[in-house]
């Protein structure tokens, strides 16, 4: 038996090895490990290769990028053990970077830029990863059929007035766990159990499709209302099909539990691995995306809030105004991560 499990997990890194990377991976006798970070990452936007490409220039380190989804890098790093050539995880969730944590994936640096640059509700108390991005997940609701002042905040999901008019993506999605799971840490697991049951009931179908789909869902009136993250609308606003742009304008956006704790938010965030061979240039590489220039290109180009207070938004952004954050601490998103799975089955949440 254990034979066979060696022979699977030799076949699933050298599956992993064959991800076709957006730049490939270079030995050091290409290129000078001095001049060079290796950099495993689960984002895939155009806003990452500008910036991967700006550090490149400035620098002249050459940022060696390897793309998969964030279980796959997690696996990897720890099947390639003290053998993997990763000097950054990139990743989104803050539960997932407590994950990676947890397993002993990264390690604490010190960083009196990043102190600065990254308030410390954005990164771990302990230095193992670093915010870079945050987004905010909203309720949507169709201009036209809702009148937002029904829907101030997620408890008002489980009104009986939405019963078939509500649309979400499956609770397989790190972005529904996460939200979960700050449920459970504000108001306790029987009440998040509640919360996640009444919504089921009030789903207008079996959750399907990524954030974007149910906007899109919406504005063709299967439901009424969509839980979401923020980008996701600007993306929508900015594509070049002219059914998405109409989807995005068909609908209007709540920040919800404003007179509560805060909308819940989430990271995208940074880690150094912990057994990088390149460690200086990893941390210089995670300081280079929290100056001011590079939080301006995620926030203009992507559509995100920045980490770094004072860092001007896309209009689109401006144009929704401020809002009150959820302050949790962040980590507790990975560490009600099982009890927020366990419940959306027991609730049937697909």
């Amino acid at each position: 038996m254990n034979s066979v499990k060696s022979y699977y997990n030799i076949i699933f890194v050298l599956v992993l090895s064959m991800c076709s990377p957006q730049k490939s991976e270079q030995t050091e006798d290409q290129t000078s490990a001095e001049k060079m970070v290796n950099l495993y990452t689960h984002r895939h936007y155009q806003s990452d290769q500008m910036l991967f490409e700006d550090f490149e220039r400035e620098t002249g380190i050459k940022v060696n990028v390897v793309s998969a989804s964030a279980d796959e890098l997690i696996k990897r790093m720890e099947m390639e053990a003290e053998a993997s050539p990763a000097d950054v995880l990139i990743t989104v969730d803050a539960g997932r970077l407590h994950r990676a944590k947890e397993k002993d994936l990264l390690q604490p640096i010190e960083s009196p830029v990043l102190e600065a640059n990254i308030p410390a509700n954005f990164r771990d108390k302990e230095g193992y990863w670093f915010g870079l991005t945050f987004r905010a997940r909203v309720i949507a609701y169709a201009l036209d059929r809702v009148d937002p002042t029904q829907v101030p905040d997620y408890e008002s999901l489980t009104d009986p007035r939405w019963k078939g008019k509500l649309l979400v993506r499956s609770s397989e999605n790190i972005y529904n766990q996460s939200l979960m799971a700050s449920i459970i840490a504000s108001t306790g697991p029987e009440n998040a159990k509640k919360w996640a049951a009444a919504v089921v009931s009030n789903m207008a179908r079996e959750p399907k499709g990524n954030d974007r789909d149910q906007v899109k869902a919406v504005a063709a009136g299967v439901g009424d209302l969509a839980i979401l993250n923020t980008y996701y609308i600007g993306k929508l606003l900015a594509s070049d099909n002219q059914q998405e742009v109409a989807a995005g304008k068909a609908i209007g956006v709540i920040f919800p539990n404003q007179n509560g704790r805060g909308t819940h938010i989430n990271v995208s965030g940074a880690g150094v691995a912990k057994y990088a061979p390149n460690k200086e240039n990893a941390i210089k590489f995670i300081e280079f995306l929290s100056s001011e220039d590079a939080q301006r290109v995620f926030a203009e180009t992507n559509f995100e809030y920045p980490v770094r207070s004072g860092t001007s938004l896309a209009p689109l952004l401006e144009s929704w105004g401020s809002f009150k954050a959820d302050t949790l601490d962040l980590g507790q998103l990975g560490e009600y991560n099982r009890v927020a799975v366990m419940l959306f089955d027991e609730v049937g949440w697909k």
